[in-house]
């Protein structure tokens, strides 16, 4: 029976996961497989719980936010919710933020967009802003290096994009995997062409998350790979910022 419960981490006092002092809130299970993945730990998902058991959860988690309901007020910060896939656990995820909203607590999603179109429209409702990843543009390529296909994430975008949803988009530079020309210049052209977003943010690969793999006795499959240069960054750049993007680098 699988017993994994359904959040795996609570981070307090986190100042990278959205605007402010946050709490992040890591949510077990994602659908997706991604090569250069930080949390490894959280990609099996839990097991089914009835009811009862999600308003126990909420209710334990919420005791845990509002301790530091100090810091979100004097920073502008709030709660995010992260993964593995928050989306992927929407019953959980809708009752947190329909509290935190209750509470006037600022909540942030961070997401791969890789969900069913009627839980991403409800979270674009519920939450103050979304953190969406887009890693790579083509179909072939994002099955390879995420074990899933790129539609569902395209057309989730997509869809943000006509309910007007606040996001952060933001791009993971991954060497030798999202950095090409290509991919980049791909991703450009769809956001341009089928969303109003003119701002992303790019999140250059680190090697931070390295030492879980043993620990968890897995494959590494960035074990060879480098952390995103200087000068890869910059490229990068250069490339959203030639085609009118403003961009921020990390976030």
């Amino acid at each position: 029976m699988n017993t994994l419960p359904a959040v795996f981490k609570i981070q307090r006092y986190s100042i990278h996961d959205g605007p402010g002092i946050r709490t992040t809130l890591f949510f077990q299970g994602c659908p997706l497989s991604c090569c250069w993945c930080h949390n490894p730990e959280s990609r099996e998902m839990p097991g089914k719980v009835n009811a009862d058991d999600v308003d126990n959860v909420v209710n334990t988690l919420m005791e845990t936010i509002e301790k530091d309901l100090i810091f979100y007020d004097d920073s502008g910060g709030g709660v995010t919710f992260s993964g593995g896939e928050p989306l992927s656990q929407p019953q959980l995820l809708f009752k947190l933020l329909d509290q935190c909203r209750k509470k006037e607590i600022h909540t942030c999603v961070d997401t791969s967009g890789y969900a069913d179109a009627k839980v991403v429209s409800a979270v674009a409702e519920k939450a103050d802003l979304i953190l969406y990843d887009i890693k790579l543009i083509d179909e072939k390529t994002h099955k390879k290096y995420t074990g899933k296909s790129v539609s569902l994430v395209l057309e989730n975008l997509k869809q943000l994009s006509k309910q007007r949803a606040h996001i952060k988009l933001r791009f993971p530079l991954i060497p030798l995997m999202t950095d090409t020309d290509d991919n980049i210049n791909g991703i450009i052209d769809f956001v341009k062409e089928n969303t109003h977003y003119k701002e992303i943010h790019i999140l250059p690969f680190h090697k931070a998350g390295e030492g879980k793999y043993d620990t968890l006795k897995l494959n590494n499959p960035m074990e060879k790979i480098n952390a995103s240069s200087k000068k890869s960054v910059a490229k990068a750049k250069e490339q959203f910022e030639s085609r009118g993007f403003s961009v921020i680098i990390g976030g």
